[in-house]
């Protein structure tokens, strides 16, 4: 039996937030979970806003929601769920095995339901502010809310035992660095601004970055826009070619520079003259409410130091992330990290003293720099995602994924690659019916369990 409870703050109410409390309540915590916005989902609450925008949106700095109009999934549904709570399609919801942002949303709050969680969540009440005590064994959280019958805010402070820290990690844009961008005469906007496709209705516009968010959006576009280039860091200084299956739509190297006359030239030497630079490029990870007592910082878009992505050695187990890792599957992995967290607050699981921790740290940072890779890469584990989960998995005593989740991951990548623009439609499992039925088998045993 865990040998203490504790109060605990968790900010976020998204998927890693309503993770981390069901796995606090569970293991005898009491958390108490602040959400900035009016609402349980996170990232899945979609913002219509942008949408009657008659020309794209200059940079913003922040948003409440980044999903735009037609997004969806990468993943199929049933790989992506968390471990006991199928993600299976009901009879008036979106039935695609690629599900749209709305369908992901309304999971989410039926987890919320089914495990009563939305009384633990605190709505519209943003976290300014979390320093630690004196004591050193607690921690002090200042935030704000609406006032009872008024659009005023008023602060208020609660003391908690331990912080969890689940506010994701898409609100804060990460812009390109693009040489004499700032006389250059059109419009720049990053990819959480956009929601639709119509106010680019003629338009030229160059696209930065060629992962999920870049491609998609620039199919997108392409169905209104004069013209679609999509510049990539990745590919070939030489490049500068014609996507097949779109009349109006170029793949090429890296921009090189804007220039005053409108035009963009890329590495290769070509140009075009555009009206919009779209920022597909990422975000930051960002934690304005933290104070130096937590012992981390932000470089590089590297939060250090942390042991396993999770606890930072200093102030462990008492400080807390769930949810950094990127390039992942993120529920499982979430809930993962929650459970684990959960156990050591309780004593039920314990962790390196904090030396070793620190050394651990170290050491993960001289392999990543062995292989030549930028601090910004230390959360992305797209090659180490299932080692990481069987590591979490071994030091909770419990089992982690199923075989088939993983499987059927690496059939969803390859498919990707291999049909880019249509293989959200027309993957229906192929070869991989096996790994759909045995996902079956196993949500009819879980929806049996208590």
């Amino acid at each position: 039996m865990p040998s203490r409870s504790l109060r605990v703050a968790v900010i976020g109410a998204g998927a890693a937030g309503l993770v981390a409390a069901r796995e606090l309540r569970r293991e005898g915590h009491a958390p108490v979970v602040f959400e900035r916005t009016d609402g349980v989902g996170g990232t899945w609450v979609y913002e219509a806003d942008a949408d009657a925008s008659a020309s794209p949106e200059p940079l913003v700095t922040q948003r409440r929601s980044n999903l735009d109009a037609s997004l969806r999934t990468n993943l199929p549904r049933e790989c992506m769920g968390f471990l006991d709570f199928p993600f299976v399609a009901g009879p008036d919801g979106d039935t695609r095995r690629f599900p749209g942002h709305a369908e992901v949303l309304r999971y989410l709050q039926s987890f919320a339901r089914r495990f009563d969680l939305d009384g633990l969540v605190r709505l519209e009440t943003e976290v300014v502010r979390v320093s630690r005590e004196t004591s050193g064994t607690s921690w002090r959280v200042r935030y704000s809310r609406k006032a009872s019958g008024s659009e005023k805010r008023e602060t208020d402070e609660e003391v908690f035992d331990a912080v969890v820290i689940c506010n994701g990690h898409y609100s804060q844009p990460h812009f390109a660095d693009v040489a004499g961008v700032d006389a250059w005469p059109g419009k720049q906007l990053h990819s959480t601004s956009y929601r639709v496709p119509e106010p680019f209705h003629g338009q030229v516009v160059v696209v930065i970055g060629c992962g999920p968010s870049g491609t998609d959006i620039s199919r997108d576009i392409a169905g209104v826009a004069k013209e679609v280039h999509l510049a990539s860091r990745w590919s070939l200084s030489a490049t500068s070619e014609k996507l097949p299956g779109h009349a109006n739509m170029w793949f090429h190297s890296e921009i090189d520079r804007a220039q005053e006359d409108g035009s963009v030239v890329f590495h290769d030497g070509s140009r075009v003259k555009a009206d919009v630079i779209m920022h597909c490029t990422g975000y930051k990870y960002n934690f304005p409410f933290l104070t130096n007592d937590a012992t981390v910082s932000v470089d590089d878009n590297c939060v250090d130091p942390l042991y396993k992505h999770v606890f930072p050695p200093q102030v462990a187990p008492r400080l807390s992330f769930i949810g950094l890792p990127l390039k992942v599957v993120p529920f499982p992995l979430f809930e993962l990290q929650s459970h684990w967290v959960a156990g050591v607050l309780s004593g039920r699981f314990k962790l390196p003293s904090k030396d070793e921790m620190v050394r651990d740290v170290t050491a993960f940072h001289s392999r990543l720099a062995a292989r030549g890779w930028p601090r910004r890469y230390t959360h992305r584990l797209r090659d180490r995602e299932f080692e990481n989960e069987d590591w979490l998995a071994e030091q909770c005593r419990r089992g982690g994924p199923e075989g088939w989740r993983r499987e059927m991951f690496d059939a969803a990548m390859q498919v990707m690659v291999e049909r880019p623009e249509n293989y959200r439609d027309e993957w229906d499992g192929g070869d991989y019916d096996h790994l759909l039925a045995q996902a079956n088998r196993d949500f009819a045993a879980h929806c049996q369990r208590p």
